[in-house]
């Protein structure tokens, strides 16, 4: 993948020092904790950017811990696999903060990803506010319909923004969210400042469950991940940030697209890089003949529809356990299992909203406010793609399937109360200029410029082996 990349070499001129320990950074190690970890393999180094990230929750710290698991992660697993010892992790907090915006950095050809719609966003009600989102065609339509309003198709949606407010002026927002669902779209009410966390729901949702199966020992190689074969069955942001590291990492990632459910193609260019996307309709006989050959042969596989979307096509955790005991399954989904919301569609905006991170970032004049980042997509998509380096070390010794359970509600709740309580007004730092860690590839979709890696080890690769196939495009086989 070519790239022309200038590397930082100091830290922010504010703040040179270095953590050098785990005991100096618990957040991360609380993060390896989170994946299953126990004590992490050894230090992690941290180069602090202050200003990064900045809002009243822990945003930077949670950002720098998850891309620091995901690290120790990788390092852990290529020293299990060369016999080497683990190789020293560093941690630009500069570089996580440009890959956490990395929609908002990317740019091709010069021209900047298509920002959220025009429908989307915190919209009054008659008691509060909701958060709606219309960014895909289908769930815009689906709003609209909901609340009974009529889209001229003139392409000019000032006006129906103005229409919606004036509708939802009249509702409350317990009533506009499940109106909306009911119509199959998407809308939360925003939620006031949140309470004391649940006893009963831990801060990361990672769940293991062991099969029955011999070991699988993958032979010596350079790279963590290399001949791991991973069907991606994810959108949007945080699964394909997942899969899209574990590719960098040296694994063959299918991803697999219903033809019938198009992917923006800006967030394909964003997400898609290392890997290769085809089109299968796991419905059609023929086409789900291909994939099942393709899962007989995959050490992972990673969902990140909502919850029963795929269990009518046999895969569920039970029938996927059953067939493939060596298997290494990860759900991804908006909710998790405890929220009131569990099991229906969501994004992180939706659940910013709805966590009541919205409220805790509000302004002085009480509209909610958002983080600096879809931290809570980025955050558990280097977490999700931890806890699969973490099972693909296991498995080494112990064989035998896995079953891991993360959510964005989760990630919420970690951020929400497991690092810090938030800051009513927060320290000002300036802002690292993401410029110096952009980098320049070739791709079929034009010219990208957009934010590498921040996962690094000592000897990771800095860049993934391939641009971005366009969406839909490859051939459903391995690589």
């Amino acid at each position: 993948m070519a790239e022309h990349h200038r590397q930082p070499t100091t830290a922010p001129s504010d703040d040179r020092a270095y953590w050098a320990d785990r005991a100096a950074d618990p957040v991360t190690a609380y993060a390896w904790a989170g994946i299953g970890g126990g004590e992490p393999p050894g230090p992690v180094t941290v180069v602090p950017a202050p200003g990064a990230l900045p809002a009243k929750l822990p945003v930077r710290e949670l950002a720098r811990a998850c891309v620091g698991a995901c690290s120790l992660a990788a390092a852990q697993l290529l020293a299990r696999r060369t016999g080497s010892p683990v190789p020293p992790v560093r941690i630009d907090e500069a570089a996580v903060a440009a890959a956490f915006v990395s929609e908002r950095l990317l740019r091709i050809d010069g021209r900047p990803l298509t920002p959220f719609a025009p429908l989307s966003g915190f919209l009054r009600t008659g008691d509060g506010w909701v958060r709606t989102h219309a960014n895909y065609p289908h769930h815009r339509a689906a709003l609209l319909r909901a609340l009974g309003l009529h889209d001229p198709g003139d392409g000019d949606d000032r006006a129906l923004a103005r229409n919606l407010a004036a509708e939802l002026a009249s509702r409350t927002a317990h009533e506009v969210q499940e109106t909306v669902y009911a119509a199959g779209g998407l809308a939360v009410a925003v939620a006031g400042a949140p309470g004391p966390p649940p006893a009963e729901t831990p801060p990361l949702t990672v769940r293991s469950a062991p099969g029955e199966g011999p070991a699988r020992p993958l032979p010596p190689a350079a790279l963590p991940a290399a001949g791991v074969r991973v069907l991606d069955l994810t959108r949007v942001i945080a699964g394909p940030v997942a899969t899209r590291t574990l590719a960098l990492l040296g694994a063959d990632v299918l991803r697999i697209d219903p033809p019938r459910l198009p992917e923006d193609p800006d967030a394909h260019a964003d997400t898609g890089p290392g890997k290769r996307s085809a089109l299968l309709d796991l419905a059609a006989p023929g086409d789900r003949r291909t994939f099942d050959d393709l899962l007989d042969t995959a050490d992972v596989l990673v969902l990140g529809y909502r919850p029963g979307a795929l269990d009518a096509l046999g895969l569920d955790p039970g029938t996927l356990a059953a067939r493939r005991p060596g298997l290494i399954t990860a759900r991804l989904d908006a909710w998790g299992d405890l929220n009131p919301l569990a099991g229906r569609r969501g994004f992180d905006s939706l659940v910013q909203a709805a966590t009541g991170i919205a409220a805790v970032e509000a302004a002085e004049d009480g509209r909610p406010g958002v983080l600096p980042a879809q931290a809570l997509d980025h955050g558990t998509g280097y977490l999700l793609a931890a806890a699969v380096l973490r099972a693909l070390t296991e498995r080494q010794e112990t064989g035998g399937g896995r079953l891991l359970r993360l959510s964005l509600a989760a990630t919420a709740s970690w951020l929400l109360h497991g690092i810090r309580p938030p800051l009513p007004e927060p320290p000002r730092y300036p802002v690292p200029d993401p410029a110096p860690w952009l980098t320049t590839t070739a791709s079929p979709y034009g010219t990208l410029r957009h934010a590498p890696t921040p996962v690094h080890y000592e000897g990771a690769p800095r860049s993934w082996s391939r641009p971005p196939s366009r969406w839909g495009t490859d051939r459903p086989v391995w690589a």
